[in-house]
């Protein structure tokens, strides 16, 4: 079970950028939690961040060619409004899943929209670096119940 873990615009930062939001654990830290968890429960994961939009669609596109199983996505910002990679993931046949550190929806009005929204199995925000182990749960279990 291959499962992607993709990370958007800003997020390099974790650990630095506004500690009060979204703590000081690095996104180092968060894929090196998420990898020893996928191996627990039987998954082969792979991080990628980039703060560039093209190169995050080129990857999701990749994730359909490559035969990704799952894909966990905090993509930032770009949540609020990258029409560009909603459209790239509604291409994926596979369960999405949407993740944020920060409870999205207790923050500024414009953060309470997600263009992924209709498009995901589902979104869970607001537990800090436990949003992504969490969210990787999700996947497996969306990958075990979808195999016949």
């Amino acid at each position: 079970m291959n499962i992607l873990v993709l990370h958007g615009i800003n997020l390099n930062m974790f650990g630095k950028r506004d500690p009060a939001q979204y703590g000081t654990t690095t996104l180092a830290e968060i894929n090196a939690s998420v990898m020893a968890l996928g191996k627990e429960l039987g998954a082969q994961v792979e991080a990628f961040q980039t703060n560039f939009e093209g190169a995050m669609a080129e990857r999701i596109h990749q994730a359909h060619a490559d035969g990704t199983h799952a894909v966990i996505i905090n993509a930032g910002a770009w949540t609020h409004y990258s029409y560009g990679i909603r459209d790239a993931l509604a291409i994926l046949k596979c369960p999405i899943i949407e993740v944020h550190m920060s409870n999205i929806h207790a923050r500024e009005a414009f953060r309470h929209t997600s263009v992924f929204a209709e498009i995901v199995k589902g979104q869970i925000c607001g537990f800090g670096p436990d949003s992504y182990l969490l969210g990787l749960r999700a996947a497996v279990s969306a990958i075990r119940t979808s195999q016949p």
